[in-house]
């Protein structure tokens, strides 16, 4: 394949190369230079499902199947309406990461207790959150995620308010740990959902949105608490969480459905790879099911499924679509479902993900703590109103994130793949990680030489670098969010669980350490540091987009989860075949 991305020299499909044309002369490119070589006079494969909403045709990856019931057959509106929903509340969650940070002083002389020991509320809450993680994503692989949305949804509720009432120290760190167990679900599973909701074409801005809602609303939450606290107190800005939490509780019950949908695995165009299927050496295909990196076993199936169909003829009523359990999605044990995401640290692609997302995010919470402590002293003196201010450079910065990476992380995809024949590989998303290393490791660097003589600088460029760092995260989350979701959507939920563990472990170490770091080695040579770490693992893209697609063929043969026992059940039922691991994403 070209664009210097390797093959694997057995040759063969390899699961999340994906053919994306239609048509003799390729649409959305495919085999021609632009989307309108393609004429409505091209034929389409009559055993595949296209998006024909665009210029040209796109083949849909995965293939939904003939059953209403699939998420990805229902109307692009109502999809976008149950996205919007969880974006909301995910705001609402991730807000609670950073709520304290222009409070810590505050909440230092109020509690009487140390620096190290009030950034602990903030630590703490994030250790609850990678725990709890294990738990949550093992529940929705067997029962789905609707249950987990609404009870974390209630727990946002009753933690907010118990951390607004909380009378001593103790009190507020078990309000902490409680609400890393509501914010839990909406960390773990809202990019997930993503996957089950679109097809590979309709992600990237939807994932770009839902990152920008998980990270984004960390970050404005500080400008906000700050004003909140000099008016109100401190309480006001956890009441505030309840009450909002309280409203959109009833559209999250009424209004986002179980999204987790047992599809029959060869509709998965995208996963499914066996030595059974066959390829043709066609440069120029007339259908997809004629093009090398097409897996024929789809439209055998599908041709097989029109004897054999065994879906329901409707779709099912809305007490059943809203009940909080419709049936199992997994028959496999939940301890075991447990284990998966600590076996799949030492998986190549998930350590790449997991070291850049959660590198940068852990450096961002690291500012956080530290930028009251910096900023309160001499020389500029700032109150809590003017250290949440502060945030308003990281909110612009995640705000130029999302508007850059949403519509760059489709149209790049599309153009690479236009110019690859049509075909699309998971790498050509790793191009993203060049404008995250550029935002991310100089925000990093220049914020920490800035910060370090406010005398000079004063607050405006840390500020300014510090909102470039926050850039660098939103671009970094994303990019790798995609990658992992294209390339190994099978593992896709034990992926994501594998990255919260690490960020939130990863960003709770650093707020013990935090304040000492900086007292003994100083601001600039602490960042200094930090920023030569994170130059590390940017250049770790650089092996895993040359060498991903060989990964790619040698996990599906080498399969950590075989190995270790951990791998999925093979069910069959109707003529088809169920693979439970991918059944629930």
């Amino acid at each position: 394949m070209g664009f210097w991305i390797l093959e694997p020299s057995a040759g063969g499909h390899v699961p999340g190369t994906s053919f994306m044309g239609a048509g003799s002369k390729g649409p959305t490119g495919l085999t021609g230079s632009s989307a309108d070589t393609y004429s409505s006079g091209d034929s389409l494969d009559p055993n595949l499902k296209y998006d024909t909403t665009g210029p040209a045709p796109i083949v849909l990856i995965p293939q939904p199947s003939d059953d209403p019931n699939d998420p990805l057959n229902w109307s692009l509106r109502q999809r976008d309406c149950i996205t919007a929903i969880l974006c909301f509340v995910s705001v609402l969650a991730s807000c609670l990461t950073s709520v304290l940070a222009s409070n810590t002083i505050i909440l230092v002389v109020e509690f009487e207790h140390s620096l190290t020991e009030t950034a602990l509320l903030t630590g703490y809450h994030l250790c609850s959150i990678g725990v709890t993680g294990i738990i949550t994503v093992a529940t929705a692989r067997v029962w789905g995620k609707r249950h987990l949305y609404v009870f974390g949804t209630v727990l946002l509720i009753v933690s907010s308010f118990w951390a607004g009432a909380a009378k001593d120290y103790n009190s507020l760190l078990w309000a902490r740990i409680l609400q890393g167990v509501a914010v839990c679900p909406f960390e773990a599973l809202v990019n997930t959902s993503v996957g089950d909701l679109y097809c590979v074409h309709q992600r990237g801005k939807r994932m770009a949105l839902t990152n920008f809602s998980l990270f984004g609303g960390a970050f404005i939450t500080p400008v906000v608490v700050g004003k909140i606290t000099s008016t109100l107190g401190w309480r006001w800005s956890f009441y505030f969480v309840g009450i909002f939490s309280g409203l959109l509780l009833p559209l999250v019950i009424l209004f986002v459905p179980e999204t987790a949908f047992r599809r029959s695995s060869h509709y998965n165009s995208d996963i499914v790879a066996s030595t059974s299927q066959i390829f043709s050496g066609s440069s120029s295909p007339t259908h997809p099911s004629t093009n090398p990196d097409f897996p024929v076993d789809l439209v055998q199936a599908r041709e097989k499924d029109e004897h054999q169909e065994y879906a329901p003829a409707l779709r099912d009523g809305w007490v059943k679509r809203m009940a909080l359990f419709n049936g199992r999605k997994s028959e496999d044990s939940l301890w075991k479902l447990v284990l998966r995401p600590i076996a799949l640290l030492v998986h190549p692609a998930v350590f790449w993900g997991v070291v850049t997302q959660g590198a940068l995010i852990g450096w961002t919470v690291m500012i956080g703590v530290v930028l009251a402590f910096i900023f309160v002293g001499y020389p500029t003196l700032f109150t809590e109103v003017e250290v949440g201010y502060m945030y308003i450079g990281a909110f612009l910065g995640a705000t130029a994130g999302f508007l850059l990476v949403g519509p760059v992380s489709d149209w790049s995809a599309r153009w690479l793949t236009r110019r690859n024949n049509g075909i699309f590989e998971p790498e050509f998303r790793l191009f993203l990680i060049i404008p995250q290393a550029l935002t991310g490791v100089l925000g990093l660097y220049l914020f920490g030489w800035t910060s370090a003589n406010t005398l000079k600088y004063g607050w405006a460029l840390p500020d300014f670098f510090f909102g470039l760092e926050v850039m660098g995260t939103i671009i970094g989350a994303v990019a790798s969010s995609l990658y992992i979701v294209d390339a190994h959507r099978d593992i896709a939920v034990e992926a994501f669980t594998s990255l919260l563990l690490f960020k939130n472990f990863f960003s709770y170490a650093l707020t013990t350490k935090a304040f000492d770091w900086i007292l003994e080695q100083g601001v600039w040579r602490t960042f200094w540091i930090i920023g030569t770490v994170q130059v590390g693992v940017c250049l770790l893209t650089i092996p895993m987009y040359i060498f991903g697609k060989r990964n790619r063929a040698l996990m599906q043969r080498y399969d950590i989860l075989k190995m270790t026992r951990l791998d999925c059940k093979v069910t069959k039922r109707g003529g088809s075949t169920f693979i439970e691991n991918v059944a629930a994403i």
